[in-house]
């Protein structure tokens, strides 16, 4: 009698372990995609220290863990970072506090580059969806300044337009997105 106990038990494990099988097996994880974004090439070390970036081509998006926002060092909504930005990288007054435009020669053509650079700054209470709505309207921002150049340039909007004239665009107008490690700012010492 007991030995039939332990058959009993034997089988429901191999058929549990079976079950467990067939759902691994059929089963599909959902695709994730994350977030687009292209990491700059390992600069070499004597470039990375010749390297410095002036103070007024750098704007500083800092989101608290209180999910309020800064640009520069003002408080803002979320609805006029795009255009803040928008503003800092296209310098349309030459502001002698906003980014300075360097002539590049791009494909034979010579075109004013913004040196501007956006640094995106978060504490470690920042919320999820904060983070990825900041992200969001950095993205948009360049992504019309590209849009503009565009038609401007070549009479179409940026996604019309073939692969080499999408890379003049894209040296034309950067996306120059720079993301610091998170930091606990709601400690003091």
């Amino acid at each position: 009698m007991a030995r039939r106990k332990f058959e009993a038990i034997g089988s429901t494990a191999d058929i549990a372990f079976l079950l467990l099988c067939y759902f691994l097996m059929t089963t599909t994880m959902g695709d994730q995609s994350g977030l687009q974004r292209r990491l700059p090439p390992i600069p070499d070390e004597k470039t990375a220290q010749d390297q410095k970036v002036n103070r007024r081509n750098i704007i500083i998006v800092r989101i608290n863990s209180a999910d309020k926002l800064f640009a520069g060092s003002e408080a803002m909504d979320i609805a006029f970072l795009k255009d803040k930005i928008k503003e800092f990288l296209t310098n349309p007054t030459n502001d002698p506090n906003l980014p300075e435009k360097e002539e590049k020669e791009i494909e034979g053509k010579t075109y004013k580059v913004s040196k501007g650079v956006i640094s995106l700054q978060n504490d470690r209470g920042t919320s999820y969806q904060a983070y990825i709505a900041v992200q969001n309207e950095l993205v948009k921002a360049v992504n019309e300044l590209r849009d503009d150049f565009s038609r401007a340039n070549f009479g179409k909007k940026f996604s019309k337009l073939t692969e080499d004239e999408q890379e003049i665009v894209k040296k034309a107008v950067p996306q120059n997105i720079s993301e610091a490690e998170p930091k606990d700012t709601g400690k003091r010492k």
